[in-house]
């Protein structure tokens, strides 16, 4: 249940870790006006600077943290990954992994799908955002294999969250999009293909090893009065993020 007092979501998977502060920004609780309503915080949207920053601002007084430890990179549908040390605002990177604890990854999402991936053992975390682009890219496996392969993270200790994104009902795609997916996360609905993000994100991480997944119900289209929606506002909306990280 979302309450409109809720200024973000706290995966189940993740309450048991103290230290970890990781989830999803709803559209709840900011100052920015219509189309933006509320907590926008997509700093490449044309909603106005200072609202943003102040939306900035209070989703992370709410979390318990400072805006200067984000990790935030212009998104451009592509697999690359950012390994940040320091907190920053980067351009091209769609994945960013946090490897130093008071460093907060965050991507921004209004119909893709973020993808939380965090490992307790290390404290080590990644925020992923994958549209179908991403999606065929293999965004997901490919940060999810970094973190095996590079800082020894064992899948068996990882912890997956697959956030609101836009639900197969609502994903509605053209034949050269639909043949880039298996057949087991697409379906025909009234003649029409439609993509299922949210199984075939969850495919990828199990064929990387990690069991250990949530998969969030809501649909960024469904339930509009929740969070952005891209494709239902007709590309005049705001941004949620996905955020992950520890602190000390």
């Amino acid at each position: 249940m979302i309450k409109p007092s809720d200024l973000y979501l706290k995966p189940d998977i993740f309450k048991h870790i103290p230290s970890l502060v990781a989830g999803v920004s709803t559209r709840h609780g900011g100052k920015s006006q219509a189309p933006y309503h509320s907590l926008n915080l997509g700093v490449h949207t044309n909603d106005q600077v200072e609202i943003i920053q102040e939306n900035i601002n209070l989703l992370c007084q709410s979390l318990g943290i400072d805006a200067s430890q984000l990790a935030r990179s212009f998104q451009t549908h592509q697999d690359y990954i950012w390994e940040c040390q320091l907190p920053d605002y980067q351009n091209g990177y769609d994945a960013i992994i946090s490897t130093q604890v008071n460093i907060f990854s965050a991507v921004g999402i209004a119909d893709c799908c973020p993808i939380l991936l965090v490992d307790p053992e290390q404290k080590i975390t990644a925020a992923i955002h994958a549209g179908w682009k991403g999606s065929v890219l293999g965004i997901v496996p490919k940060t999810a294999d970094l973190l095996i392969s590079k800082y020894h993270s064992k899948p068996e200790n990882l912890l997956a969250y697959i956030g609101p994104c836009i639900s197969v009902q609502h994903f509605e795609v053209g034949d050269e999009v639909a043949e880039k997916f298996p057949e087991s996360c697409k379906q025909k609905l009234s003649n029409k293909w439609h993509v299922d993000l949210k199984k075939h994100h969850a495919l990828q991480l199990r064929k990387s090893g990690i069991t250990q997944i949530e998969i969030a119900p809501w649909c960024t289209v469904e339930h509009n009065e929740h969070f952005f929606s891209h494709r239902k506002e007709q590309g005049l909306t705001g941004r949620m993020l996905a955020f992950a990280g520890f602190q000390s």
